[in-house]
């Protein structure tokens, strides 16, 4: 295994900021039917930036360690910033081969949280 395997391991392991907060400002869902993925993202923001982000959902290996991947890079980011973040940039974060339909695992959660961050 190398070292980028072994970071979505324990990314998918040890998720970062997996549960539900109360009182999030955001709340936004959906789910990967090839997969059976399912994925909630709820988030605080405070003066246009993410504050507190948690995921929720069950998941394969690869879209967990993506949310929590996610959740990592975007705490503390503004929001305008967070809709600039292109797909390849999540899948480059994560450092591995994906096929075309691990792909949709690594980006539902960068698609949810981008849907509901247009609703906040």
């Amino acid at each position: 295994m190398n070292i980028y395997q072994e970071n979505v391991m324990d990314h998918y392991k040890n998720p970062r900021n997996f549960g539900k907060m109360k009182k999030p400002d955001v709340v936004s869902k959906d789910a990967n039917m090839l997969c059976g993925d399912e994925i909630e993202i709820q988030v605080k923001i405070k003066n246009g930036k993410i504050d507190d982000i948690r995921f929720s959902g069950p998941g394969c290996a690869i879209s967990r360690a993506s949310g929590s991947m996610l959740s990592e890079l975007v705490k503390g980011k503004k929001i305008s910033d967070i809709k600039k973040i292109k797909d390849d940039d999540l899948i480059g974060m994560m450092g591995i081969e994906l096929t075309p339909i691990r792909r949709k695992c690594a980006l539902l959660s960068l698609r949810v949280l981008k849907n509901g961050l247009e609703k906040a």
